[in-house]
């Protein structure tokens, strides 16, 4: 199992109190290898995955989307994945 790249995003959890909502940042990380895409609570073997994407929103990073032939799964993160992406195109089309 050979690392190909990997990339942080975000997870936000929100919890409400009597009072106010807090938003909590978790960064994690998603993980190319050679044979699967890894992140912190899902694995996809490679030969379903079918490409990624990413769609800026603000300054402030935006979406990266993987989509795989059981549907489009969407990560928040904080900067560009351009890297990551390329590394997936270049190695896997």
């Amino acid at each position: 199992m050979s690392l190909i790249a990997q990339h942080p995003y975000i997870k936000v959890e929100r919890k409400v109190t009597g009072i106010e909502q807090v938003e909590i940042e978790h960064e994690r990380i998603i993980f190319l290898y050679i044979d699967k895409v890894i992140t912190q609570h899902r694995e996809f073997p490679i030969k379903v995955v079918t490409d990624f994407s990413f769609r800026e929103i603000g300054n402030q990073g935006g979406i990266l989307y993987l989509h795989t032939l059981l549907g489009v799964y969407t990560y928040n993160v904080k900067s560009s994945p351009e890297a990551f992406i390329t590394a997936y195109r270049e190695y896997f089309k």
